[in-house]
């Protein structure tokens, strides 16, 4: 490996990849096959044998198995390498879930990657839905659960739990809100890790530990349009871009404060200057709205914290047009790592780039401190942050997944 160039080593993970495409698909098809000569229990039981794999993943194995029998295009393209295994379980489930474009959603698995797609297939099952999406979320809320046990290994508790869209994004904002209350007290020279404050954040808000937890910035934050022409909300959404059906956007709107709001109008307050360092629920709530997600790797919004394009200690306010959305990861990478800011002429949605190659005629250090002494650039690359797929949605940049790393002021 060691003599292959950076080209050759991109070339060889794309040979795996479609290897474990044909692979994968080789599975589903001997599975398929136990399942019809016996039963799925026993199928189950046998592929946990012989591939020694949990009873829960060889039960997700078999299920998966018998429904892509019934999607000969899905299992095609997976057979050829075309699309991951992953990409096909989601086509699978999907199908299993109500009724689905089978071409459409192989012909984007094809084209974009795991969580960008996960988004196309949750955006097209409500639209080939009947009722807005409202099946499919009462079908989440039927799967919640949730425990709570003690490890005989560690002696530590594991609390796990799954639920539905709305309450999961309740749930979250609350504990991110939480978390950032916890790193403004803490104190800088002494920094818990992210997930040790998301931990701590868990148990002061079900203990209520410090006995007067704070509601700022916890209330659930919905998207929507309005429809000048039709008179009424449309595209409602959560802040990460899941759509909502209109029937659960009515019953949230009788419980919630609405908040109409221009985010652009000098007359909010949207421009801090020098006033305060971190932004605002008002900023952080405009930010969500406008970036949507990290514009470095399109981490969830509420992971994400408000980062000073010209940055705070080169004299850059907190205003709304010199902030944007960045995770823990992708904040370090800007701050540590040199990597750039970047705002597409057209579009002017923000992204990242990572610093030009270095001048192997300059000392590291020198380069270090030239780079931390300068705000990142506005770059006016041609390069499209947007394209149209084959939905007419809109297809977002390559996710690297949400990466918690250890914050770094900005």
């Amino acid at each position: 490996m060691a003599g292959l160039s950076e080209e050759g080593l991109r070339s060889r993970l794309g040979l795996i990849g479609r290897g474990e495409s044909r692979l994968a698909a080789m599975k589903s098809q001997v599975l398929a096959e136990l399942g019809r000569r016996m039963n799925k229990a026993e199928a189950q039981r046998i592929a946990s044998d012989e591939l020694q794999s949990s009873g829960r993943e060889a039960k997700r194995d078999v299920e998966a198995a018998v429904q892509l029998e019934q999607l000969p295009d899905t299992s095609g393209a997976l057979a050829s390498g075309e699309i991951p295994q992953g990409h096909a379980r989601l086509i699978a489930r999907a199908a299993g879930e109500g009724p689905v474009d089978e071409g459409v959603l192989v012909t984007a698995a094809r084209d974009e990657n795991f969580d960008q797609f996960a988004k196309t297939v949750k955006r097209h099952q409500q639209d080939r839905s009947a009722d807005g999406g409202q099946t499919l979320l009462d079908r989440q809320r039927r799967r919640r659960t949730a425990r709570i046990f003690e490890s005989p290994e560690s002696g530590m508790f594991m609390l796990t739990a799954q639920f539905d869209q709305i309450t999961g994004a309740r749930i979250a904002t609350a504990l991110t809100a939480k978390e950032r209350e916890l790193w403004h007290k803490e104190d800088a020279k002494q920094r818990r890790t992210p997930q040790q404050r998301m931990a701590d954040a868990v148990a002061e808000l079900i203990c209520d530990e410090a006995g007067n937890s704070t509601k700022q910035g916890t209330n659930l934050l919905v998207l929507a349009d309005f429809d000048v022409i039709r008179q009424q909300l449309v595209n409602a959404r959560l802040a990460d871009g899941s759509p909502i059906p209109v029937t659960t956007l009515k019953d949230l709107a009788l419980e919630a404060d609405i908040l109409p709001s221009i985010f652009d109008a000098k007359t909010q307050k949207m421009w801090l200057g020098r006033t305060r360092r971190t932004a605002s629920e008002a900023q952080r709530m405009a930010l969500i709205a406008r970036d949507e997600h990290c514009v470095g790797c399109e981490a969830n919004p509420l992971w994400c914290r408000a980062h000073h394009i010209v940055w705070w200690s080169n004299n850059g306010g907190t205003d709304f047009d010199n902030l944007l959305l960045v995770c823990d990861g992708c904040h370090q990478k800007i701050h540590v790592h040199g990597w750039e800011v970047h705002q597409h002429p057209a579009t002017k949605k923000f992204y990242l780039k990572p610093p030009p190659e270095p001048d192997h005629r300059v000392s590291p250090s020198t380069t270090a401190v030239t780079r931390n002494d300068r705000p990142a650039p506005q770059s006016s690359t041609q390069r499209p942050a947007t394209r149209p797929d084959h939905r007419g949605y809109s297809e977002r940049r390559a996710s690297v997944g949400d990466r918690r790393e250890a914050r770094t002021a900005g």
